[in-house]
């Protein structure tokens, strides 16, 4: 064989083993479905917060449209099933709601998503049975028509559940292990009440370094306002190009690509001071790495 022809092939085979050490050695980024976690992961991570602790004082981790699984490279943010993230440490979901004759769809735009917001607290109570450590903060957003039946179908659905905290009050820790925590903002207002970071249209994304420097600023409101009112702070890390003309091919997986490697570097390169919370992040494609990064700025 030509000695250039077996350089090359060494060459692409010496650079295919460096992109999957480089993957092995930071997974801030993850598109794959399968979940595979270290023997030593924990994943009940609560059970080291204070029970005294409200949960505006903590830092959590979150996925931003936490469903969107199908759809396509213009509708996929996650690659997890909800399970999945669950056991890899997300603990704020962000759930889009369409009401349909007497069942509650969840959705990402016009794009169902094959399942139901009754599969989804099933599956949030059966992770909740297994590590009562453990609350989920869950946001519904109602999506598309007939917002306003949202509300209460889903008040129906939780009637008598004491494992379901509907209160505008923040709690403690301790109130709510086991527990699913709602999330009220604009149209659904059971739970507690969320203060967002971003502003209108800062889920656009043109150009990553912008993207960057948005982040940036709005963790930083994020830190000055967590844990200071009766609310709880939310920011996103999540983007997409898709509906503008200068980024119509940056769909949510590609932005992550980029900025999920960043974020990760970012918040390792934070100096908080003791005490201090940066709220819900919540991010699409996050990997586990990003996710613990998140978790360990709780200081514990």
């Amino acid at each position: 064989m030509d000695s250039y022809i077996i350089q090359k092939l060494l060459f692409a085979s010496l650079l295919m083993t460096f992109q999957v050490i480089s993957r092995s050695e930071n997974q801030s980024f993850n598109d794959s479905a399968d979940l595979t976690l270290p023997p030593s992961y924990r994943i009940s991570w609560m059970s080291s917060i204070d029970d005294y602790k409200r949960i505006s004082e903590i830092t959590i981790p979150g996925t931003h449209d936490t469903m969107a699984l199908h759809g396509g490279p213009p509708a996929e943010c996650q690659a997890w099933s909800l399970a999945d993230q669950l056991r890899a440490g997300i603990r704020y979901l962000d759930l889009r709601v369409f009401a349909l004759e007497h069942t509650l769809y969840i959705m990402h735009g016009v794009v169902y998503q094959h399942t139901t917001f009754s599969t989804v607290l099933s599956t949030i109570r059966d992770f909740l049975k297994e590590h009562r450590s453990e609350a989920v903060l869950v946001r519904v957003k109602p999506d598309l028509i007939d917002k306003d039946k949202v509300e209460g179908m889903v008040a129906q659905l939780i009637t008598g559940d004491e494992d379901v905290w509907v209160k505008s009050d923040i709690p403690r820790m301790g109130d709510v292990r086991g527990k699913i925590v709602l999330l009220q903002k604009d149209s659904f207002k059971l739970g507690i009440p969320i203060l967002g970071t971003d502003k209108k249209d800062d889920y656009e994304v043109t150009h990553i370094d912008e993207k960057e420097r948005k982040i940036e600023t709005h963790l930083q409101e994020a830190e000055r306002e967590c844990g200071g009112g009766d609310y709880v702070v939310l920011s996103y890390s999540s983007g997409t190009g898709i509906g503008t003309l200068e980024g119509m091919f940056l769909t949510p997986k590609r932005v992550a690509e980029k900025i999920d490697p960043w974020f990760y570097g970012y918040l390792n390169g934070l100096d908080l001071r003791k005490g201090s919370c940066l709220g819900i992040i919540a991010m699409d494609f996050p990997g586990l790495d990003l996710i613990q990064t998140v978790i360990h700025l709780n200081q514990f």
